[in-house]
C-alpha cells in the first residue's frame, strides 16, 4: 500500500493503521471510508469503530525506502516524500497511543525520508507530538492540515501556526476538496486580529506593527473526486495560486476532480445529467461539466502547478 504513490505530491504513502470518522464537510464523500466499506463493511469507520493496525510487513516498508533514499535522490533529485496517512489520521484520539509512539520511533529512525503528516485534527496535535520533537531528530517532518473553506481556515490555521517547530520542520495546508474560496492572507484570529498565514505576520488590535509568526510554506489546492463529488469553482484555485505567487509560497494544483469548469466545446458530448447548470452556491456563475478525474486533468489556466517547499526539494 503506497510505494510509488499515484498521489501527485508524494512518492510513497504509508498507513500505520486504518480507520477514522467524519469531522467536517470535507469528509462527506471520503474515499478511505468508501474503501473500508468495500473491503470490511465499514468495520473501522465511525466514532466507536476500532482502528486496525496494519501488518508488520507494511511497517517495514519505510525502513526499506530509507535504505534506498540516497539512490532515489540521485535518480529523482529529491529525498523520498512520504504521505502519512491516506487511510487514517495520525492525530486521531481513537487510536491506541502505543501505535502512535511506534510511528514516531519509525519516523525518527528514517531521517532520509521527508515525512508529510496531514490531519483534520490539528487541535490534538500539540499533545501528541513526540518527546524530542524540537531536538533535531524530527527535522525531516512537515505538518499539514486540510481545510475546505474560509471558516475552517479561520478555525484551524491559527492552531497549526501555534504548534512549536524548529530547524527544517515546516507547515502547510491542503485546500482539498475545495468547497469555497480561502483568503490565506487574512485569517481571522479569535476575533482580536488577523493573520497573514503566507507571510507569517500577525495583526492585532491596538498594535501598530505586525508581529512575526510561523507561516505556511505550501498550499495544495484541488477539487473533489468520486461518484458524489462537488464541483470546484476555478476562482478558488486561482485565488490560491495568486496568493502563493505574491508571497513566494509553494503552490501545487492537484486536480479539478470529477468536474471540469470549461466550456462544452472543449470536451466530448456528455449524456443528460452530467452538466451542472444551476449554481451550487449563490456566488457561483457558469456551469461545470462532469467528465471524470482523468479527463478533467490538473491544468489551471493552461499550466501545471507542481511546486514544493524548500524542505521537500
Amino acid at each position: 500500500m503506497g510505494e510509488n504513490s499515484a498521489i501527485e505530491w508524494c512518492d510513497h504513502t504509508f498507513n500505520p493503521w486504518e480507520g477514522c470518522q467524519k469531522v467536517g464537510p470535507g469528509c462527506d464523500h471520503c474515499y478511505a471510508e468508501t474503501r473500508d466499506q468495500r473491503f470490511t463493511g465499514g468495520a473501522h469507520w465511525g466514532p466507536h469503530a476500532p482502528r486496525r493496525r496494519t501488518s508488520a510487513s507494511n511497517w517495514a516498508q519505510p525502513r526499506r525506502w530509507n535504505r534506498k533514499a540516497q539512490a532515489f535522490r540521485v535518480k529523482h533529485g529529491h529525498w523520498p516524500r512520504v504521505f502519512c496517512a491516506s487511510l487514517a489520521d495520525v492525530f486521531d484520539n481513537a487510536v491506541d497511543p502505543t501505535w502512535r509512539r511506534d510511528l514516531w520511533e519509525l519516523i525518527r529512525d528514517t531521517p532520509d525520508l521527508r515525512w508529510i503528516l496531514l490531519t483534520k485534527r490539528v487541535g490534538n496535535m500539540p499533545g501528541m507530538l513526540p518527546y524530542g520533537w524540537l531536538d533535531g531528530a524530527f527535522d525531516h517532518v512537515g505538518l499539514m492540515i486540510t481545510v475546505v473553506d474560509q471558516a475552517e481556515a479561520d478555525r484551524d490555521v491559527p492552531k497549526l501556526l501555534d504548534v512549536p517547530i524548529a530547524g527544517r520542520q515546516w507547515f502547510g495546508a491542503s485546500h482539498e476538496p475545495a468547497l469555497g474560496r480561502i483568503d490565506w492572507r487574512n485569517i481571522a484570529d479569535d476575533g482580536t486580529g488577523s493573520i497573514d498565514a503566507l507571510a507569517g505576520l500577525s495583526f492585532c488590535q491596538g498594535r501598530s506593527e505586525p508581529a512575526p509568526i510561523a507561516r505556511l510554506s505550501w498550499i495544495i489546492s484541488g477539487g473533489e473526486s468520486g461518484s458524489e463529488a462537488r464541483p470546484m469553482h476555478p476562482d478558488w484555485a486561482r485565488a490560491d495560486r495568486d496568493q502563493c505567487a505574491t508571497s513566494q509560497t509553494a503552490f501545487l494544483f492537484k486536480q479539478w476532480g470529477e468536474w471540469n469548469p470549461f466550456a462544452p466545446n472543449q470536451q466530448r458530448a456528455h449524456p443528460i445529467g452530467t452538466v451542472m447548470l444551476s449554481p451550487p452556491r449563490d456566488d457561483w456563475d457558469g456551469c461545470s461539466w462532469r467528465v471524470g478525474k482523468a479527463r478533467a486533468g490538473r491544468l489551471l489556466d493552461g499550466r501545471e502547478h507542481l511546486e514544493f517547499p524548500e524542505a521537500l526539494r
